[in-house]
């Protein structure tokens, strides 16, 4: 019966809604009519292009043997040699193993946004869900160098507070950073924590566009609160669900340096060596411009078929995809 009324309710929206053709005029009278958007919109695309595509012009240099004196047109060209460097070399699998296991062990931790968002939705005190919407955010805008030194602390053997707990119960104090199991632990759970409650602030914009009279059809049926979040809530943000799935997906390979090179340290770094934090090291550390890059460009064609193929499965199994 709730299933019935719902479909019913989002099929009558959907024939209200006569389809607009989008030809050339009408897409340059809405860039007219939105002006001040587009303008909003300017400094993003101009900083995209400055720091983004321009610099692709360099990727040249993963097939030469760069030197900065000689510059691009004047440098030897090597093709494949730094490709197959790389590949051949003793830490390829190494930091690749490490790279998809945190990669995996992230994405596996991406329904808890969505989670906390379908929680927040349902708060109804509004001083109540600013309150814990701002403590959720605030994480989010602590720098990573300010991050970790907090995890340092909160995990020393001697003075934090975890130790002191397992102390209290009769265990074992821990050295946390240097254990090489424990670095994916640390590395993904610290990010849930700064990371989750700013990322659910996309699903709660998605879950703004529920038709409150889907939500009172439902009651009238008699549908408790989780047959509502079930059958309205998660329809309605799937699609943007399947969007950044993809999108995480496709940046599986692509884990930043900054966190795991300042958690590194000699006895963890077996688990701890990524392919960023290697790219560091041997293309700014030891001056191997040509290799990092040919290294980096790897990086980003693993992510390039990962998104393919995540896109085609969505658009297999939904309607929803990127392209």
């Amino acid at each position: 019966m709730l299933m019935k009324a719902v479909g019913q309710k989002q099929l009558s929206m959907q024939k209200s809604v006569p389809a607009i053709p989008l030809t050339r005029k009408s897409l340059w009278k809405r860039i007219v009519e939105n002006k001040a958007l587009y303008l909003f919109l300017l400094p993003s695309v101009v900083y995209l292009l400055i720091f983004h595509y321009i610099p692709m012009y360099g990727i040249q240099i993963a097939f030469q043997n760069f030197n900065p004196a000689l510059g691009f047109s004047k440098s030897p060209w090597v093709g494949l040699q730094h490709f197959e460097d790389f590949v051949s070399g003793y830490y390829f699998w190494t930091t690749l193993r490490n790279t998809l296991t945190i990669s995996f062990y992230s994405l596996l931790t991406f329904p808890i946004p969505i989670i906390l968002a379908l929680m927040l939705n349902e708060v109804q005190n509004y001083k109540y869900k600013k309150f814990v919407q701002t403590v959720l955010y605030a994480p989010h805008f602590i720098s990573t160098v300010v991050l970790i030194g907090m995890v340092t602390i909160i995990l020393s053997p001697s003075t934090g507070i975890v130790n002191h707990f397992l102390a209290m119960l009769g265990f074992e104090r821990q050295y946390f950073m240097i254990q090489p199991k424990a670095f994916k632990h640390i590395y993904v759970w610290s990010g849930v924590w700064q990371g989750s409650g700013w990322s659910a602030i996309i699903y709660l914009a998605a879950l703004s566009a529920v038709d409150p009279e889907l939500h009172e059809a439902a009651t009238i049926d008699g549908a408790s609160r989780l047959q509502r979040i079930r059958y309205i809530n998660i329809p309605t943000i799937r699609p943007t669900i399947i969007i950044l799935l993809i999108m995480k997906i496709g940046s599986m390979v692509s884990i930043g340096y900054e966190k795991a090179y300042l958690l590194q340290n000699d006895l963890n770094l077996e688990m701890s060596e990524i392919i960023s934090t290697y790219v560091y090291r041997r293309g700014l550390l030891n001056a191997s411009y040509s290799f990092s890059t040919a290294v980096s460009l790897f990086n980003s064609a693993i992510n390039i078929i990962l998104l393919v193929i995540a896109n085609f499965v969505a658009r297999k199994v939904s309607e929803t995809s990127l392209f």
